[in-house]
Parts: structure tokens; C-alpha cells; sequence
């Protein structure tokens, strides 16, 4: 067989995915790459990566108003805006990874970004301070200015290789699938399951593990814990290189390009009479099954100035229909929002509250406060498993979908559920509030208030629920509702709603805490939550919450999905 041939035979053979290569760059075959072998292993460094990262971020805001002595407010506004910049960064990264690097090689830089911010964070929690600005009244010092410098740049620099990695691992894990097989399309919407079950195995293991390591061991321990999972995770993934495979662009030009040619072509063109777009029935027809009657001020991109179809400038419709898919994400990602706010609650206050309450078990064990969040994971890890397995195939006979549900309807679910977690932490503080006025505990913060954190658990666990439903289905829609090329980006404005979410929590907790607190009162988030009104905020949130669903089935009713793939 000649060397020419060997390449021909494989294309012609119904074993090539289309449009993939393997680590070679040759045509990528379907019985030796790909599949469950990769996805996986990748799941594997997710889990990783997530413990890495929840060892962080879970338990910052006790860091922060331990070791660093600053107050509830100023120290939720911090966590907060970090979270959100963590979260908003996917975007840069997906732009880099699907215009530039590739998935792939993106992973691998951010990977080594992470590794040395946790390695810096490290440094930072070995190295004594030498400050003696230390509160009277507290056991806690502020560090020096430079330490300050070295620990916010440090874990800034995580956030800057979350926005790499997080959005590029799970596309690069999804696109180990190729959709146009029916065995491997079933797999792929399996693989969202199974995918944030591995991040909540990940994020279980930091929550009961890395809490208790920090609260007991020292921050040194539990910030060289992640540097290590971390530099661990990297390995793993050079090593699985051979296996993978490598979606490759059918079109020469960026996407980022085409789509953005399409708006600067509609806007030039925005002066031309509709009445103009009859030149080309054809297209007209072809926009109109596939269901583009939204945003039709795009199809003028199909038009030159003169009105020739000659002009090499003219969009075509497969650019234009691309646009229009990323333009009708949008509403459905406003109206996500307030859940992500709602989603920023439990690595903030609600473990401010459970620091105030009885955690005792046992006349030695204290719980740490941010396990709690374990609860919102394990029902995750319990309830996918049903979901997937039982759910799933009772409601495709019953819808005749492959997935069973749509995935808005499998949002929308979730969104109710995140409704219910705000009203139960609402009654929750309502009742801590009066045991510590019921108790003469209300000028005394430091006191453990008889009444126990296990009261916490149904907010958590109704969190938990909203999270299989919710997250699950914001990850395949945002994924499977854009062009192929641009999925990482996809999955960043996935991302970018608890992103945004985060920042809104900060400006909200900011706002209020300033308005609340004036002539002398405490205000909302005062540092004695004994005499705070979190009860309020949850309140308002859960009101929020409720608004923001009515808003989101109006949209998702008139949805249009960009190719029937439920």
C-alpha cells in the first residue's frame, strides 16, 4: 500500500470522525480516540482542578477575616469580586483557546499559571509576618503591605488560570464525542452529568478534607495541598496527549471573525429597505426553516451596498446563522443572573452564619463552617446518579427526547429549587436570630449560639438540587447552542453568569451594607451577626429569584434551539 493510500483508506472508512485529528494530526479514528477512554481521564483532572480550587475559594472569607483581620462586609465584598473576576476570565481564555492556541495547548499554560499561584500563595502563608499592627480586641494581625501585594497578586493569578482552564476542559472533554454518531451523541449528554458529578467529587473532597486541614493545621498546609493536587493534574494530562482527540475548524477564518463581520456588514448595511433581501429567495427560504426569524436585522449582512450578490465582501448564510445563535444566548443569560448571585451566597454568608452557631459533635470536634457546603455536593453526587438513571429514561418515553427534557425546561427546574434554597436560608436566620436574643447572646458575637449548624442542611441541599438541574443544563445549552468552533466560549458565558452573579452579590452587599447602616444602626451585614439582618437580604434575594424565573419561562418559550438536537 503507498503512503497516499494509507491516508485515503482511513477517510473513507465510517470510523474517521469528522472533522478531528488525534495527537499526529492525522484523521482522527474513532475505535482508538476519543470517547469515554479520554473523557475520562479529563474528568479525572477536573477533579483535581477542583479541589485545587474549592481548597481556595471555599474557605477564603475565614482567611480573610482571620488572618488578615478584616471585617464580614469587606471580606464577603473581596471573596466576592475575586469569585466574580474568576469566573469572567473564561471569557478571555475561550477567545485565546478557540481563535489562537486551541484547547489543548490553552489547558497546558493555564495549568502551569495555576501551579505558580498556588505556589506563591504558599510561600505567602509560610513566611511570618512581621507586622505588629494587631487589634486590641482581636487576635488578629494585618500584614505588612508587601505580603498584602504578594497574597492578592497570588490569587489573582489563580483566577487568571481558572479563566483558562475551566472553559477549555470541559469543551476539550465534550468534543471527545463526535455528535454525528448516535451512540456518541447519547454518551456526550451523559458526559455533563458526569462531568459535574467529578467537580463536586473534587469540591467534596476540599470541602471536608482542606477545611479542616485549615482550620487545624495552618494555611501553609492547606495552600500546598491544592499547589500539589494541582501540579499533579498537569501531569495526568500531558500523560493522556496520545489518546485525545482535536476538534479542527471547518473554516479557514476565526469565528470570532465571521461572526463579527456579520454585525459590522448589518450595521453598515442597516439603511437598505428589507424590501432589498427579496433578491435572494433562496436564502430567505433557508432562514426561515431554520427558524431565524429572530433578529432579522442580521440577514442584511447577506447584502452588499449595491445590492449584488457578486460581492465578495456579502456574508454567507451559515455566518450569519452563526451570529444570530450567539445573539439569542443572550436574554437567556440575563435572565440566569440573579441565580448566580444566589449561587455566590454559600461561600460567603452562609458561612459567616454557621461560625455563629453550635458545630460541636462530640466534647472535641468543631465542624468548620465551610464543610457545610459539602451538603450542596453530596446531593449533588446522590441525585445525578437518579437523574441519569432513572429519571432520564422514564422521561424519554414519556417525551420521546434523547435527553428526556429540553435543556431550558431541565434550567427552569433548577431555577425554582435555587427559589426554595433562599426562602429556607431566610426562616433559618429568622429562627438564629431569636435563640440569640432568647439566650441574652446578642451582644456577645464570640459566643456560640445554642442552636445547631445542622439547621443549615436544607438550604444547602435545596442548592444542591438547583445545581443538577440548573448548572448541568446552563453547561450542555451554552455548549450546544453555539457554533463548534466557539464552544469554549460557550461554556465562558455559561461561567460569566456566576461571574457577573459574584460581582452583583459584592455591589449588593456594598450598597445595602452602606444604606443600612447609617445614624447609628448596624446595618445588614454589621460584624455581630447576632444584631445583622441577613434574614432581609434572603428575603429580598428570594423575591429576586422568583422575579427573575417568571422572566426566564417567557424567554425560554420562545426559544428557538439552533438545531434539533433533544
Amino acid at each position: 500500500m503507498t503512503a497516499a493510500s494509507s491516508i485515503i483508506s482511513p477517510l473513507l472508512s465510517n470510523d474517521v470522525v469528522n472533522l478531528a485529528v488525534d495527537y499526529k494530526n492525522q484523521p482522527a479514528i474513532r475505535s482508538t480516540s476519543g470517547g469515554w477512554r479520554s473523557a475520562v481521564l479529563i474528568i479525572g483532572v477536573e477533579i483535581a482542578e477542583r479541589t485545587a480550587y474549592t481548597g481556595i475559594s471555599f474557605n477564603l472569607i475565614t482567611y480573610l477575616t482571620g488572618d488578615l483581620g478584616q471585617s464580614t462586609a469587606t471580606a464577603a465584598a473581596n471573596v466576592n469580586a475575586w469569585f466574580g473576576l474568576s469566573l469572567i476570565t473564561p471569557l478571555l481564555g475561550a477567545v485565546i483557546a478557540d481563535s489562537y492556541l486551541g484547547r489543548y495547548r490553552t489547558i497546558v499554560v493555564a495549568s502551569i499559571i495555576y501551579v505558580l499561584g498556588l505556589g506563591l500563595l504558599t510561600l505567602f502563608a509560610v513566611i511570618p509576618s512581621n507586622s505588629t499592627d494587631c487589634d486590641a480586641n482581636s487576635s488578629s494581625c494585618h500584614p505588612p503591605l508587601y505580603q498584602l501585594i504578594l497574597f492578592f497578586s497570588s490569587l489573582y493569578l489563580v483566577a487568571v488560570a481558572q479563566g483558562g482552564h475551566k472553559p477549555c476542559a470541559q469543551a476539550f472533554g465534550a468534543d471527545q464525542f463526535d455528535a454525528e454518531d448516535l451512540e456518541e451523541c447519547k454518551a456526550k449528554s451523559s458526559f455533563f452529568n458526569w462531568w459535574y458529578f467529578g467537580t463536586c467529587t473534587g469540591t467534596l473532597v476540599a470541602l471536608t478534607i482542606l477545611s479542616y486541614i485549615q482550620d487545624n493545621f495552618g494555611w501553609g498546609l492547606g495552600f500546598g495541598i491544592p499547589c500539589i493536587t494541582m501540579s499533579t493534574a498537569l501531569v495526568v494530562y500531558l500523560l493522556g496527549t496520545m489518546s485525545y482527540r482535536f476538534s479542527i475548524s471547518s473554516d479557514e477564518k476565526s469565528p470570532f471573525m465571521r461572526i463579527g463581520r456579520v454585525f459590522i456588514k448589518a450595521t453598515r448595511n442597516r439603511t437598505l429597505a428589507s424590501s432589498e433581501l427579496s433578491f435572494n429567495e433562496q436564502a430567505r427560504e433557508i432562514l426561515s426553516d431554520q427558524g431565524s426569524q429572530q433578529f432579522n436585522f442580521l440577514d442584511k449582512a447577506l447584502l452588499s451596498a449595491d445590492c449584488s450578490k457578486e460581492d465578495e465582501k456579502v456574508c454567507s448564510i451559515s455566518e450569519v446563522e452563526e451570529a444570530k445563535s450567539v445573539l439569542r444566548l443572550a436574554p437567556v443569560w440575563a435572565s440566569c443572573l440573579v441565580y448566580g448571585i444566589v449561587f455566590a451566597q454559600p461561600i460567603t454568608l452562609f458561612t459567616k452564619q454557621g461560625v455563629t452557631m453550635n458545630r460541636s459533635i462530640g466534647s472535641k470536634f468543631q465542624i468548620p463552617p465551610a464543610a457545610l457546603q459539602a451538603f450542596i455536593y453530596l446531593a449533588v453526587l446522590l441525585f445525578i446518579p437518579v437523574y441519569d438513571r432513572a429519571l432520564v429514561p422514564i422521561a424519554r418515553v414519556l417525551t420521546r427526547k434523547p435527553a428526556g427534557i429540553t435543556m431550558l425546561q431541565r434550567i427552569g427546574v433548577g431555577l425554582l429549587f435555587s427559589v426554595f434554597s433562599m426562602l429556607s436560608a431566610a426562616l433559618v436566620e429568622i429562627k438564629r436570630l431569636q435563640t440569640a436574643q432568647d439566650y441574652g447572646l446578642v451582644d456577645t458575637p464570640d459566643a456560640s449560639i445554642p442552636m445547631s449548624i445542622w439547621w443549615l442542611v436544607p438550604q444547602y441541599v435545596l442548592l444542591g438540587l438547583a445545581d443538577v438541574f440548573a448548572i448541568i443544563g446552563l453547561q450542555e445549552f451554552f455548549y450546544d447552542q453555539v457554533p463548534g468552533e466557539l464552544r469554549s466560549v460557550g461554556l465562558s458565558l455559561y461561567l460569566s453568569i456566576f461571574g457577573v452573579g459574584s460581582f452583583l452579590s459584592s455591589i449588593l452587599i456594598s450598597v445595602i451594607q452602606k444604606s443600612s447602616s447609617t445614624n447609628g444602626r448596624d446595618g445588614w451585614f454589621s460584624d455581630n451577626l447576632n444584631r445583622a439582618h441577613l434574614d432581609y437580604f434572603y428575603w429580598l434575594l428570594s423575591g429576586l429569584s422568583a422575579m427573575a424565573l417568571v422572566m426566564y419561562l417567557y424567554i425560554a418559550r420562545s426559544y428557538i434551539y439552533v438545531r434539533r438536537v433533544l
